[in-house]
């Protein structure tokens, strides 16, 4: 998401990406840095009154912890990304502190792979997963997902598209895409199955594993395009001030999900209530506005949709 000018070469691909020299916010903040897997940061869940009813639908161990450890790839904004080099701040962490709220935690921020949270959650690290998961069968069939927000697929190349890229016919072009995401897992190989029938070159990957790293692939002009959640592919054109932009239209809409282990349905359900109650307060709508992704909003919050 960087301006693509020689004079900004010092500022690094991390930097570039999550929105340039001296930004990593709507607002402009401080810079933004990439965070190294497993580095914490704790953010306090946003002020409101706690649901002794949803307090007492926790798992033992949060009622005794009083936190919620939540894993999250805070390489993705505006959803999740490090702000100041330390503390996680997007949409989606916003959106999960004033749920955490409604039951009475705080919550701990623990930066990781994208690839290794949902493992995480299973095996006990993380008592949550969020990080922008799009729901599908085979996450499904790991854990259990909450849903709370709708997003769809939108690919981006530099402006002008110099490279010519279509997205319905992108063989043997360059293209950048982030480990472990559904672009990359369901997408992508639909594609290069078409590009194959019809006799033609298959889709030059370059697999990231932050999606900061596939967008400063295409502002430096070593991939054609990418693809990602829509969110931050528009939030990444807005940042780039005008060198990159959005092709085609979005597609795939889908809800994402909070990652709870699959044991803990009630814990589940009862997140959902905590979703409905800061719909009902304006905190949800407030927050999605706040990053403008008011769009995404749903109503039908579930378990397992």
């Amino acid at each position: 998401m960087s301006v693509l000018r020689t004079t900004l070469a010092l500022c690094g691909a991390a930097v570039l990406a999550a929105g340039g020299c001296g930004s990593d916010s709507l607002s402009g903040g401080s810079t933004t840095s990439a965070p190294p897997s497993g580095s914490p940061s704790s953010a306090p869940a946003a002020a409101g009154s706690a649901d002794p009813a949803l307090a007492a639908a926790l798992p033992p161990k949060l009622k005794s912890a009083g936190k919620i450890v939540v894993g999250v790839d805070s390489t993705y904004p505006p959803n999740e990304f490090l702000q100041g080099g330390k503390t996680v701040a997007g949409m989606d962490v916003d959106l999960f502190n004033a749920v955490a709220a409604k039951f009475g935690l705080t919550v701990d921020w623990q930066s990781a792979g994208f690839d290794t949270i949902i493992t995480g959650v299973q095996g006990g690290k993380y008592d949550v997963g969020v990080s922008s998961f799009t729901i599908n069968p085979q996450r499904k069939q790991q854990v259990n997902m909450v849903s709370y927000f709708n997003a769809g697929t939108q690919w981006a190349a530099q402006k002008g598209n110099p490279k010519g890229v279509n997205p319905d016919d992108a063989c043997g072009k360059t293209v950048a895409v982030q480990k472990g995401t559904t672009q990359l897992e369901d997408d992508i190989p639909k594609r290069q199955a078409k590009c194959k029938a019809q006799g033609k070159p298959e889709i030059k990957l370059i697999v990231r594993e932050k999606q900061d790293q596939a967008t400063a692939d295409v502002a430096s002009g070593k991939a054609d395009a990418m693809l990602a959640d829509s969110p931050v592919v528009l939030y990444a054109a807005k940042q780039s001030q005008g060198q990159l932009e959005p092709l085609g239209t979005i597609y795939d809409a889908a809800p994402y999900g909070y990652v709870v282990p699959k044991g803990q349905t009630a814990f589940a359900a009862a997140m959902v209530k905590a979703l409905q109650e800061i719909r009902a307060d304006g905190t949800y709508k407030n927050v999605l506005t706040n990053w403008g992704n008011e769009s995404g909003a749903i109503s039908n919050f579930a378990v397992n949709p």
